[in-house]
């Protein structure tokens, strides 16, 4: 398995079917949050909601940036979460979530290896391989709070 393939496996697994380091995915966790759980709120903590979309915000942006070799996301939208008013709004937030993991986890899996040691972007970023290892780690973390926001609302 080549690094680029390795890196795809593993946004795949925090994503969408891995249970190898949290022993649960994001799939796993928002599939079990009905919209209203998704959109409560703890004191001044994000909702589940609010972390779903800014992962993805991020996974969409940067699968752009890939193919446009221009990074035009912003953190300061990150968390524009669009109104969730039914069932039916939180599915479609899980689905397109699910949609851009996999392309982004495609995406990796085609990258050149010696691709992964030059610059993203702009030099400020650092790596191809720096900010797909961020990716993992950004979300790892993200979901570790889902799982707690989770628990703290059932």
């Amino acid at each position: 398995m080549t690094l680029p393939q390795s890196l795809a496996q593993r946004i795949r697994d925090v994503y969408l079917n891995g249970k190898w380091i949290a022993n649960t995915n994001y799939i796993d966790q928002l599939m079990q949050i009905h919209w209203q759980q998704a959109l409560t709120r703890f004191n001044n903590l994000n909702s589940i909601a609010m972390l779903a979309y800014h992962v993805n915000y991020y996974l969409k942006g940067l699968s752009e940036a890939f193919v446009t070799g221009e990074l035009l996301i912003r953190d300061k939208n990150s968390y524009d979460l669009p109104e969730i008013e039914s069932e039916n709004d939180w599915q479609n937030l899980i689905n397109e979530l699910k949609v851009n993991a996999e392309k982004f986890a495609g995406l990796v899996e085609l990258i050149p290896e010696e691709r992964l040691i030059q610059k993203f972007i702009d030099e400020k970023y650092g790596s191809w391989l720096r900010n797909i290892e961020g990716v993992i780690e950004h979300s790892y973390y993200h979901l570790g709070q889902i799982s707690l926001l989770r628990k703290l609302s059932s």
